[in-house]
């Protein structure tokens, strides 16, 4: 099954961007949609944005429509979030996730396999 290791995470000033990427181990990568899902202090984890198998499809939690960009690379078995505009109300944990032959790409239940998990804090 595939193994997923996210990275890019950090600390950035409101307004500004960062680039997370979700390296993904194994032989099967380009059988799983991929999403990425974020949790706050004190709230529970929310979608944030996913793509299908072949990127032809992408899926975005409204308050982060035309600020990320969801993109992968199936030949370097990498899925990107492109994060522009930050917001403090952005700063979470986020997490990468892969999905087997799933439809429910906005729900966590949806989704096989996690990452660890990557920080991002955003300064006003």
């Amino acid at each position: 099954q595939v193994q997923l290791v996210e990275s890019g995470g950090g600390l950035v000033q409101a307004g500004g961007s960062l680039r997370l990427s979700c390296a993904a181990s194994g032989r099967t990568f380009s059988s799983y949609a991929m999403g990425w899902f974020r949790q706050a202090p004190g709230k529970e984890r929310e979608f944030v944005a996913a793509i299908s198998r072949s990127g032809g499809h992408t899926y975005y939690k409204d308050s982060v429509k035309g600020r990320f960009t969801i993109s992968r690379d199936n030949a370097k078995n990498t899925v990107y979030l492109q994060m522009n505009s930050l917001k403090p109300e952005d700063a979470a944990v986020y997490y990468c996730a892969a999905s087997y032959g799933g439809s429910s790409y906005t729900v966590g239940r949806g989704y096989d396999v996690w990452g660890q998990g990557t920080q991002v804090t955003v300064s006003s």
